[in-house]
């Protein structure tokens, strides 16, 4: 695991332009991200490149300016919003002579500081270990150095095979470990969805309110921080809906752009509880500008973890920060789209109730009418 680094860590960010149309968006992410790692943004760099530079993304211009910045600043990290290879990697910190990191590794970082159950803190290690597997050669500097002779590893093995073959154990191990987990998370939905209970799981992009919305509807209280990938382990609570009896609900780890695979893998366990929902509440940041992008990104990994085509109720969060009131959106069939809300002040829970009501009436009728059709048959057969 990552250990935290030191509160208020000093950190020069570089943002390139490849022609996106939301850099500003991208940038405050990035600000926000680096809040959230116990990081302090001390200087932006910026730059337009047509595409990234193979050795140092950058290019040579642009890292001698970021060395310049980062000597100015005194800061101990250069964090690059974008994805580095190892190579680039390796080639920026001999340059800038300090560490660097990129928008994965931030993330990693993030999510090692924020797990807290014992499945989170398998998930965030295998995530860390796979994404280390792909550049384990950029800190050694022993490569050539043999370990032999009894008691060692192997007669003859370099180093950094041995780092490998043992990173390749402990990935298998992890690998092992959450299979079970995930086989013991199956048993306990399996039995909660033969009932007519509606199975409601609250999904959407980092920062969007999801648990303030959880807590206002359950009451449960779980951490609900102004800070990216503040929940990370599941949490669900059943609630009692007037009209309709009790529903479960869930809460899920947040999504945000261009987020690692090798996180989305890891945490396939807890985002099975997505997946098995009768029910994705898309809780939305009404507020932001970015939200249409956000949208997308949230339904891209839906789609990756195979759960974009279940039902979904979209939840236009934040209204008390727009010129938009609470209210209800329909569909063209006139079936409940979109509820606009304020988790925050309270403004539009009710109509939310109210369509949670809708839809887990909705399964409990399927469900009896299902049984009926069955017994049907069966009675139809023994004639």
């Amino acid at each position: 695991m990552l250990d935290r680094p030191p509160s208020g860590e000093r950190a020069v960010v570089v943002q390139l332009d490849f022609g996106q149309p939301d850099l500003a968006e991208q940038l405050e992410e990035l600000r926000l991200l680096v809040d959230s790692a116990g990081g302090v943004v001390v200087a932006e760099v910026a730059g337009r490149r047509a595409s990234p530079d193979p050795k140092t993304y950058a290019g040579k211009g642009k890292v001698e300016e970021v060395g310049a910045m980062v000597a100015a600043t005194d800061a101990a990290l250069v964090i690059f919003n974008h994805d580095l290879s190892p190579v680039q990697q390796r080639n920026l910190e001999q340059a800038l002579k300090c560490r660097v990191i990129d928008r994965t590794s931030l993330i990693l970082d993030i999510f090692a500081l924020r797990a807290a159950s014992a499945e989170g803190k398998l998930q965030v290690e295998l995530a860390q270990l796979e994404h280390l597997a792909t550049r384990l050669v950029r800190g050694w500097t022993h490569l050539e150095r043999q370990r032999g002779g009894i008691g060692m590893r192997g007669p003859g093995e370099k180093q950094l095979e041995t780092d490998r073959r043992l990173l390749g154990n402990r990935v298998k191990l992890l690998k092992e470990r959450l299979r079970k987990l995930s086989r013991q998370r199956g048993v306990q939905r399996k039995q909660r969805m033969r009932g007519d209970i509606l199975n409601v799981s609250l999904v959407g992009y980092t920062n969007a309110g999801k648990s303030t919305v959880f807590n206002a509807l359950t009451h449960a209280g779980v951490l609900a921080a102004d800070q990216l990938f503040a929940t990370l382990d599941t949490t669900s609570r059943k609630l009692w809906i007037e009209g309709a009896g009790n529903i479960v609900i869930s809460d899920t780890v947040g999504f945000i752009r261009d987020l690692p695979h090798a996180l989305v893998d890891a945490f396939h366990a807890t985002l099975e509880v997505a997946t098995d929902a009768d029910l994705l509440l898309h809780v939305v940041d009404s507020a932001s500008q970015a939200r249409d992008e956000q949208m997308r990104e949230v339904n891209r990994v839906l789609a990756e973890i195979s759960a974009d085509q279940l039902p979904q109720l979209v939840v236009w969060n934040k209204v008390d920060l727009t010129e938009a009131s609470a209210g209800v959106e329909h569909d063209e069939y006139g079936n409940i789209a979109r509820v606009r809300i304020s988790a925050r002040t309270g403004e539009g829970l009710e109509l939310l109730r109210a369509a949670l009501a809708e839809q887990a009436r909705a399964k409990s009728l399927a469900r009896r009418q299902a049984i009926d059709e069955a017994a049907f048959l069966a009675q139809n057969d023994n004639f």
